[in-house]
This record gives C-alpha cells, structure tokens and sequence, in this order.
C-alpha cells in the first residue's frame, strides 16, 4: 500500500500536462508508416518504404504526447496546419543494436521499421529524431502525410483466427497485448493457445503485473507455419517459419529475434494492440525484448517463464539488462559521461532523476556488493553489460539474472508508470 501512495504522488504529474483532444485530431483507427533504417556503426538513413491505414486504434487517446524520454530513437506528429505537437513516442531498434556491434564498423546494413499513430484527419508532418551519443536527439527525417492521400495502402489485413485470453474492457483503457505464433503449424494451435495462456498468466504471477491484472488485455493470435520450431543458424538448422526468427543474432547463440517486422506487423493488425509478444515454439533457452518494437521469448525451456517476464520488461516498460558478466556482442554501449534513458540504469551524472528517492540514508552510494546490502536498494556498480561506470538499483533483479523472480522496487515503479500512461 505504502508503494501505491507513493506512486500516485509521484507520477501523477507526468500525466496532467495539456491534453490533446483526440477527435479533434484523429479518427479511431491507425496510420502505419513503414521505412527502413539503414546505415553503419556512424550513420543512418530513413528509406520510406509504405503508409498504410489499419483497422484498430488501442492507444490511449488522453497520453498522446510521451513524456518518458525513453528509446534510442523518437517520432513526433505535428498538425500541418497549426503545428501543434498532437502525438509522440519513443522507440528502440534492433539497428540500433547493431549499430554498437563490431560489424557495423566496416558494412552497412538495413532493419526493417515502422510507426504507428492514430489516423489523422487533417494533413501532419511526421519526424524521426535518433538520439546521439551525448544523449540529445537528432531530426534524420521529415515528411508530410495527407490522409486523403490514395497511395496509403488501404489493403485489408489477412485475416487469423484469434482468441482473446484476458479481457478487461475497452482498448484504449488497457495494456494490449498480441501474441503471435511463430513456428507453431495449423496442426498445433491448440499447444500454442495452451502456451500463450500459461505464460501470460505466470507473468500476471509477478509483481506489479499481478496487482495491475485488470488493466490489460490478451489476445493470442493463430498465424501458422509451415515447420514447427525456429532456426539456429550456428547448428545449421533452418525452418520455414511465419516470422522467420532466428537465434545467433548479432552471432550471439541465445539472442532470438526476427527483423521480418513487415509480415508481425499485418498479422498483429488483426487485432488492436499496444505491445507485440511473439512465441516461438521451442524447448531451447532464448529470448530478446527491444522497446516498443517487439518481445520474443520460446515457450518450452524450463526457464521460459522468467525469460517471457524479463523480456517483456525490456519490450515494454524499456527496461534495461543489469547483467554485466554476461558475453554479448555490443562494443561501447552506454556513454558514462551521460545519465542512460533507461530507468533502472544510472551512472550518477544525474541521479536525482531516477531512484535516489528510494535509497536511504544509512545506504553508501556506491553501494558496495556485499551480502548485507543484499536486500536493500542502493546503487550497485555493474549494468547494462558493463561492469564500470554504470549502477542499478540491486544486487538482484528479474533484469539482470534469473535467480530471482522479482522486479527491484526501482524496476517495478517504471512498471507501474508504464501501465498509468496507457490507462490513466
């Protein structure tokens, strides 16, 4: 109770900002703006690919304009006509990843991306910032969207069966969630509803998700393959998948994704959705979540149940990884010299902006890992796989290994907030 109280006080105020007047701006429905990021380890470019109009808008339609700060990158709508700022959201990349990579270095590369936003009913202006290394964000591409326009692709989604597993009321009041099959065939469906159903519901296990049950819905969504299972290119085995996931990404075995964004993004559109799990069907550990684009997790690994919740803090709430022992294959991934976006991630330059309120007085900062700050909030040197220069907010956390199945009350608050703007 004493968590909640002080929740309210805190992120209220996130939220009582001048509001957009939805109807006045959008229709209820969305426009879908598809591009590729292309570009190496020093440059990027936008290359529109479609627009494309979809049935569903699930968003909230009072929080249109983000006030987190997060991602590695940013979009924002402007009304043509007045140029009012009408809706913003941040968002994070697999190109951006990949970007930090030691191959970025010396070739270039294009990841498939699009966003999303309400229909407009009168012409916007949309922009696409990237944040640089010094934390500011940088405009890489601007255009202007008619809604009359008859290029925007007005094609019907294909149709998939679905089966709404959690149902607490209308869209834009809730936390959507669509889970897709992947490498699940039309003769397993009933094993995929079977899985969707027990993780989502082992996730709605841990707090805050178990407190905040009411304020999501589920859908899980039937898209078969033709093979069951995924690929693990580093074994030399290869299925014919829906969404054509792989592990080995970034040549790292347990990273499984998919960058077949395009073919996510119109089974999804069958439903209305805020946030995209994809289960793949599998009995080997592996997962990734990248923020506000998508989460990816197999559903038989007798680990896949903290690997679905951690995940869906990083594709969700933009979570960061507070391991730093761990191989990976990023190279320089946070500048010290700035506070990290991230909300479970510090490197003191700009403390008071993140969990400082949480850390009393009788705890040292740095926080030393020893066994007697074990169970206390403080600032523990190691994170986002780095073990200098960066602090998270325990010694143990869902983020950073899986010994544990809870969230540190530094990770839980971004959580609640997360929740608030999509409900509130």
């Amino acid at each position: 109770m004493k968590l909640k109280i002080f929740l309210i006080l805190f992120t209220l105020p996130l939220f009582l900002k001048a509001q957009i007047d939805y109807n006045q701006y959008f229709k209820n429905s969305t426009l879908r703006f598809d591009f590729l990021l292309g570009g190496n380890q020093k440059n990027v470019v936008v290359y529109p690919e479609q627009i494309k109009a979809e049935p569903h808008w699930a968003g909230t339609k009072t929080n249109l304009t983000d006030p987190f700060n997060y991602g590695s990158y940013r979009y924002r709508v402007f009304d043509s006509e007045s140029d009012i700022l009408i809706f913003s959201k941040g968002f994070c990349t697999l190109f951006q990843e990949w970007q930090t990579t030691a191959e970025a270095k010396t070739t270039n590369k294009t990841y498939y991306q699009a966003v999303f936003f309400p229909f407009p009913k009168n012409k916007v202006k949309l922009l696409i910032d990237a944040r640089q290394w010094d934390g500011s964000f940088k405009e890489i591409f601007q255009t202007e969207i008619d809604p009359k326009d008859y290029f925007i692709n007005r094609e019907e989604p294909e149709k998939f069966e679905f089966e709404k597993i959690i149902d607490n009321g209308k869209p834009e009041n809730k936390v959507d969630i669509a889970i897709l099959a992947e490498g699940y065939t039309e003769y397993e469906m009933d094993d995929f509803i079977e899985d969707a159903r027990r993780l989502i519901n082992l996730l709605f296990e841990v707090t805050p998700f178990k407190e905040e049950k009411n304020s999501f819905n589920v859908y899980a969504v039937k898209t078969p393959s033709m093979e069951s299972g995924t690929d693990i290119p580093g074994e030399h085995i290869y299925k014919n998948t829906a969404f054509n996931s792989s592990y080995y990404t970034f040549d790292l075995d347990r990273y499984l994704t998919t960058s077949d964004l395009k073919n996510i993004y119109e089974a999804a559109a069958e439903v209305p959705w805020d946030q995209i799990y994809i289960l793949v069907n599998s009995e080997r550990y592996g997962g990734g979540g990248v923020y506000n684009l998508i989460t990816v997790c197999t559903s038989g690994h007798e680990l896949s149940p903290k690997v679905f919740v951690h995940e869906f803090g990083h594709g969700f709430a933009g979570l960061a990884d507070e391991y730093y022992s761990s191989a990976v294959a990023y190279e320089d991934f946070y500048n010290t010299e700035i506070e990290p976006w991230e909300p479970n991630l510090t490197t003191l330059v700009n403390f008071d902006s993140k969990w400082k309120n949480l850390v009393t007085d009788s705890i040292p900062v740095p926080t030393p890992r020893k066994n007697r700050y074990k169970n206390s909030v403080g600032v523990f040197e190691g994170g986002g796989y780095m073990e200098k220069g960066i602090y998270s907010p325990m010694m143990d956390c869902r983020m950073k290994s899986n010994e544990t199945d809870d969230f540190c009350p530094a990770c839980k608050n971004a959580i609640i907030k997360m929740i608030e703007y999509y409900t509130k």
